[in-house]
């Protein structure tokens, strides 16, 4: 990254290995379906210990650093991609989609 930039707010992101389902990762070091449950992180050099910590090929495949953006409600996305990872996918209702219109 480069250092002349702001570091944006970002969550430690991945997908796990068994099901496939994106991820995130919590301050006490668990995995989570809901993005609303991670770590916020605001500190680029703490944000990359976060990263190689949480990078546990057993559990977890493609971990990497999202950018979010901090509401009252907590972190969402600021990229299209992410937003599509949090919510799942849209071509009919499935998995996190389903439970979203519950």
């Amino acid at each position: 990254m480069s250092r002349n930039r702001s570091f944006s707010p970002k969550v430690v992101t991945a997908n796990l290995l068994r099901e496939g389902d994106v991820v995130y990762l919590t301050e006490d070091d668990r995995w989570v379906a809901s993005l609303t449950e991670a770590e916020v992180l605001t500190d680029e050099a703490h944000a990359q210990m976060r990263l190689v910590d949480a990078d546990k090929p057993s559990v977890v495949v493609g971990t990497y650093l999202a950018d979010v953006r901090v509401t009252e409600s907590g972190p969402v996305p600021t990229h299209f991609r992410e937003d599509f990872r949090a919510t799942g996918p849209t071509n009919y209702a499935h998995g996190k989609a389903a439970e979203k219109d519950a």
